[in-house]
């Protein structure tokens, strides 16, 4: 069972993703991550995810030339917000998070 600590900084990754998608869940990644397996986790987690989604965005921006875009891009940042506030909630309950849709680059 992770510790509280542990708990807060996992969830802190995904929380300061809204204002910080980079930099926040970065630094916390790194500064805890040889401190507390479960906190690599979930930075591990947070940075496939964002790698994975903005590689649909990427494509998503290019179909809007073809108007489907349009439409991708305003659902994939409906599931983007959903899926990180499910996630910063699954992590400070001590859970691991799986992200559905995600390529794991980072093992």
């Amino acid at each position: 069972m992770p510790t509280e600590d542990d708990r807060l900084f996992s969830m802190l990754i995904y929380v300061l993703s809204f204002p910080f998608p980079v930099l926040g869940p970065l630094l916390i990644w790194l500064f805890k991550r040889e401190e507390s397996e479960f906190v690599d986790y979930h930075g591990k987690e947070y940075f496939n995810f964002l790698v994975s989604f903005t590689i649909y965005g990427i494509i998503s921006g290019i179909l809007v030339l073809i108007l489907i875009g349009i439409l991708m891009l305003i659902i994939l940042g409906i599931i983007v917000f959903i899926l990180t506030i499910l996630a910063a909630v699954k992590a400070y309950q001590g859970e691991k998070y799986r992200f559905p849709l995600t390529i794991h680059f980072i093992k």
